[in-house]
């Protein structure tokens, strides 16, 4: 949590004034008592009424002037903790665009959005009651005990016992619950990450009326939860209890040593008021504390899982390597993958060249290792043995932007952004032309989207007033417009109907820079023409060749073609 402040050095002017504005009202209120008492002693004992007026006028414009006080301390305070965690929040965000896919699979994204909304919004709490009472509490426990003993040093004695024992009591409960917030933290996590489940599948799920069985794994987590609430709930409850006892005995105590030293003419009534107020004071206080403390444990805990989070490291290390291909656009050399945690590798021994302006078909069944092998050409995941070559350089000695700067990607789910679509076509080259866009829509197939309403028709979060259909469309249009070197369809038509499908592949043959093409697809028909077809069973190559080829030596292949022409040739 503590490596965190650093954040906090751009708000140095109001962290500081915000804790000395507050320490300026403190002094002004430790004053009050002192007030109290000669309104007592010099007022109303010696029925000197301009005395009680003039005194009260005086405990007005202290009032007045440490309400403006405590007003501004409390905006430097909201200042600085909002801005600390601002540029928390970037920095994380950040930090996470860095993440492997690898690290991505691991954290879980249900995790990261806990750490974004709820662990932030904690130490913002934290950060804000912290530097308006951190300073200001100790403060005025400590001041009140010091102004009991210039009053009366015997009565103040009781002070001298009371604020190490209240000292105990909050911080021993506050050891004791940090760890516990950490669990309750962890408990929530599990929570969200079920609840982001069932909401992405909702349909599935009603779909095989599952929802009671949902339900009741839900309320099972949230009872967890709950629970461990609850505990750490108690323990920290038993805080107020326990300061308030504790300072209600000081205050008999007080009283009763007060009384026998008014009536030996020690002490005046007066004096006896304002050792009480004091007292009173350091109850206030301690509970404010009380409060920041509790606050303070939930932040420290939320910010030891941001620190967490943030201590990981990103980014694809760039290695030197001797690898190199020269005049090839895509190169796998005896490539294997294994992810994080599998007993078994999800592809073996991958080995093909591909040229500039040609295409490479991949098929295979569910689970074969399609997706896995698009993933390794811009390295989101890397190779486990072997190497993948792109433009003849392993992958592994470039740099992230500049390797996938040259590949357009068309993921196996269409995702959009809410915007225009002019905005999403633009992620591909965002100084890109109006002609460059609807030539890019043309080639994917999409131009009839914009004819209607333009390249700013509204798009909705995820493309949700768009069909499946149009999705892909403008998915593929989108890699389009960035004219990559390899451009790589991982089942990205599957939602077009065959005569739209080969549309779009007559025309990604005719693109005028010809790049490199990887077609993953379930329909031997969509990827019948690619110059080499790649066939893959359970991570492994089983064909490799034309389709003509592939009809006489994989049987693989061939009962994919069968299955879905009836043997009839193509």
């Amino acid at each position: 949590m503590f490596k965190l402040l650093k954040y906090l050095k751009h708000y140095t002017l109001q962290s500081i004034l915000g804790p000395l504005f507050k320490l300026s009202e403190a002094a002004l209120e430790l004053l009050v008592p002192l007030v109290v008492a000669a309104i007592v002693d010099q007022g109303i004992t010696a029925g000197d009424r301009s005395a009680i007026l003039w005194y009260s006028l005086l405990m007005v414009a202290f009032g007045l002037i440490g309400l403006a006080l405590s007003v501004t301390a409390q905006y430097f305070s909201a200042k600085a903790a909002v801005g600390f965690t601002t540029r928390v929040r970037s920095a994380l965000f950040r930090h996470i665009q860095g993440f492997t896919y690898t690290q991505l699979d691991q954290i879980g994204t249900s995790t990261l959005i806990t750490r974004m909304t709820s662990d932030m919004n904690q130490v913002q709490s934290a950060v804000n009651l912290t530097l308006r009472l951190l300073l200001r509490s100790p403060f005025v426990v400590l001041g009140a005990m010091v102004m009991a003993f210039t009053i009366d040093w015997k009565a103040a004695l009781v002070f001298v016992v009371t604020i190490p024992v209240l000292s105990v009591v909050v911080f021993g409960i506050m050891l004791i619950c940090i760890p516990l917030y950490k669990k309750v933290q962890a408990a929530l996590d599990r929570v969200l990450g079920r609840t982001r489940e069932n909401l992405s599948g909702v349909r599935v799920i009603r779909a095989f009326c599952k929802e009671e069985e949902e339900i009741a794994e839900f309320d099972a987590r949230n009872r967890v939860l709950t629970g461990a609430q609850k505990f750490v709930g108690r323990i920290s409850a038993l805080m107020n209890p326990l300061t308030f006892a504790l300072i209600n005995l000081a205050i008999i105590l007080l009283i009763h040593t007060g009384a026998l030293r008014v009536e030996a003419g020690i002490l005046t009534q007066g004096a006896v008021v304002a050792l009480y107020n004091y007292m009173s004071q350091i109850l206030v206080e301690l509970i404010k504390l009380a409060s920041m403390i509790i606050s303070l444990t939930k932040g420290v805990a939320c910010g030891n899982r941001i620190q967490a989070v943030l201590e990981l490291p990103t980014g694809e290390p760039v290695r030197e390597s001797g690898e190199t291909a020269a005049g090839t656009a895509l190169v796998f050399r005896h490539v294997s993958f294994r992810y994080e945690g599998a007993q078994e590798d999800s592809l073996t021994d991958i080995s093909l060249t591909l040229k500039p302006g040609e295409t490479l078909g991949v098929i295979g069944g569910t689970g074969s290792g399609k997706s896995t092998f698009a993933n390794l050409i811009p390295r989101f995941y890397e190779a486990t043995e072997g190497v993948v070559l792109v433009g003849g350089k392993d992958v592994c000695s470039l740099p992230a932007g500049e390797l996938r700067s040259r590949i357009g990607t068309v993921p196996q789910k269409a995702v959009l952004f809410k915007g225009t679509i002019r905005e999403n076509l633009c992620w591909g080259n965002e100084n890109a032309a109006d002609e460059e866009l609807h030539a890019a829509l043309s080639a994917a197939q999409a131009a009839e989207i914009v004819a209607a309403k333009g390249l700013d028709a509204p798009v909705e979060q995820n493309g949700r007033n768009l069909s499946g259909g149009q999705r892909q469309r403008l998915t593929i249009a989108r890699a389009l417009v960035k004219k990559p070197e390899i451009l790589i369809l991982d089942d990205s038509a599957s939602a077009l109907d065959f005569a739209t499908d080969a549309a779009l592949r007559r025309a990604l043959r005719e693109l005028p820079w010809k790049p490199a093409t990887v077609i993953i697809s379930q329909r031997t028909s969509s990827i019948a023409h690619a110059d080499q077809i790649l066939v893959l069973e359970d991570g492994e190559a089983v064909g490799l060749g034309t389709h003509e080829a592939l009809l006489e030596s994989c049987p693989v292949y061939k009962e994919i073609y069968d299955s879905q022409f009836g043997g009839a040739k193509a």
